[in-house]
């Protein structure tokens, strides 16, 4: 089914702002901004959004400056590096978006939607734009935004599947980094540091928290919301949303999202691992399991909706990773995560914006959108 969306033309003092308040409205019907009053410069501009890039910059300009002596090894570092293994990086990491995009539209599926791949991977990838630039993860409500934007869907349903999603994202991380970890630690897991020790046992408690957070939520989430008096478009939107986390899985889909979420997460490591032997360092030498253990920590830590794209605590987390578990020099360190921040921070930020402008979605353009029986 194809259908134009419809916009309704209201005062919008912030867009972003008013897309969460579209969206968490159930009870009206469409109340999207119109597509010229979209518009995430307005955003930067806002006193907010100054300060979460302020802040974790002034951060790391102070780490830098009380740490002065390695800079000047910096530019002969990345200069040797090879320009080959650097685009390895790159590509690697980019070849993660089309399965991304893959896999949400699965999901889509999975609640009654049918939207093509190339739609879905746009979107998307605009998304991560918004999470590279805005803080509190609102590029997440933004792709709900720009899907309702441009076809006929419900953003609530689109919510839900977006939230499972991350779920699936989080579990992978976790385990993947354990496994990560235990393979490269093998042998010598008693001899682990107390800095290592703590990072496995948060990997577990993550893990066990997500499942039984899961469970609760299928087996007593609307038995609880429908016990509580709260307004009947509250328990709506719940019903909606759990249809869009549950219906959107299912169990016979669960093996084929697991095996696309764990390929997902490989590039990320594939990425870090490119990025250092590039650099080739002697005393970094991690291994294709280390890089991965090191990049699911990164990974992990932008899931704290501080600053734009973890900007501050994913490069310390990742520095005291590199310095303290696999002591490598500082110098060395700061090499790479820079080049590893530029490639999935920076080049997000420069071909993102590109996108944005050449886009028809943050317009409200449209795209074809079937409604399907979901699979039972």
């Amino acid at each position: 089914m194809t259908e134009s969306p419809e916009h309704h033309h209201h005062p919008v003092g912030d867009s972003l702002g008013q897309e969460a308040d579209a969206l968490i409205h159930p009870d009206v019907a469409v109340n999207v901004p119109a597509p010229e009053q979209m518009s995430l410069i307005r955003r930067l501009r806002e006193p907010k959004t100054i300060l979460s890039f302020v802040v974790p910059l002034a951060i790391i300009v102070i780490a830098a400056f009380l740490n002065r002596q390695y800079l000047g090894e910096l530019p002969t570092d990345i200069g040797h590096a090879n320009p080959w293994l650097v685009l390895a990086a790159f590509v690697v990491y980019y070849i993660g978006f089309p399965l991304r995009g893959w896999r949400w539209t699965k999901l889509l599926r999975g609640v009654g939607y049918k939207v093509k791949v190339k739609d879905g991977t746009e979107i998307l990838f605009l998304s991560w734009l918004v999470n590279c630039i805005v803080p509190a993860k609102l590029g997440d409500l933004y792709r709900a935004y720009l899907l309702k934007l441009n076809s006929p869907v419900s953003t609530t349903k689109t919510l839900g599947t977006v939230f499972m999603e991350r779920i699936l994202d989080l579990i992978a991380i976790a385990a993947l980094g354990l496994l990560a970890g235990y393979w490269r630690f093998r042998g010598s897991l008693n001899d682990l540091s107390p800095t290592t020790q703590a990072i496995f046992a948060i990997g577990v408690i993550v893990v066990v928290l997500l499942l039984v957070a899961l469970v609760v939520m299928r087996n007593f989430g609307r038995r609880v919301i429908a016990s509580l008096p709260l307004p009947r478009k509250v328990v709506d939107f719940y019903d909606r949303f759990e249809e869009g986390v549950f219906g959107s899985v299912g169990a016979k889909g669960l093996p084929l999202f697991g095996v696309l979420t764990i390929v997902i997460w490989m590039t990320e490591g594939l990425r870090l691992y490119f990025v250092m032997r590039a650099l080739g360092f002697a005393d970094v030498d991690l291994g294709l399991s280390g890089a991965m253990f090191v990049a699911l920590i990164g990974s992990l830590l932008t899931a704290i909706p501080l600053t734009p794209g973890g900007v501050g605590p994913v490069e310390t987390g990742m520095g005291l990773v590199l310095t303290g578990v696999f002591k490598a020099s500082p110098s060395h360190a700061l090499a790479i995560v820079l080049v590893d921040r530029m490639i999935s921070v920076f080049s997000i930020v420069v071909l993102g914006s590109i996108a944005y402008v050449i886009s028809s979605k943050p317009r409200g353009g449209g795209m074809k959108v079937e409604e399907v029986i979901p699979a039972s």
